[in-house]
């Protein structure tokens, strides 16, 4: 990302392009964004690889070549609509990380058994 880029994320109050698609891989967020048609929208989304489906030859949304055609659009798998839905970075008006998807959760180990 540029530097005016990487200012306007500041400034916005959001995580850089970069850093969003760590979140997103790492995470599942909430995403408050504004639709193309000026509707405020709420998303809850993820990349992560034990929540998206695997790659088909049929469903190209869930290949990732397909899904990053385009710079300005992030393409996400909703968690709640159970498909992938994409939204542009630079509509983006809030991310929140969602507590009980944690990656750290998911991946913690019970020693005491």
């Amino acid at each position: 990302m540029t530097e005016v880029g990487d200012t306007v994320a500041t400034l916005k109050g959001i995580p850089t392009k970069a850093d969003l698609k760590f979140q997103l891989e790492q995470n599942v967020v909430v995403v408050d964004f504004t639709k193309l048609n000026g509707d405020k929208r709420v998303m809850t989304c993820t990349l992560r690889e034990d929540m998206k489906p695997r790659a088909t030859k049929t469903d190209t949304m869930s290949q990732k070549a397909v899904r990053e055609i385009s710079d300005a659009v992030v393409s996400v798998w909703d968690v709640n609509a159970k498909g992938w839905r994409s939204f542009r970075y630079d509509r983006i008006n809030a991310v929140n990380i969602v507590e009980e998807y944690e990656q750290s959760w998911y991946n913690s180990v019970d020693t005491d058994t």
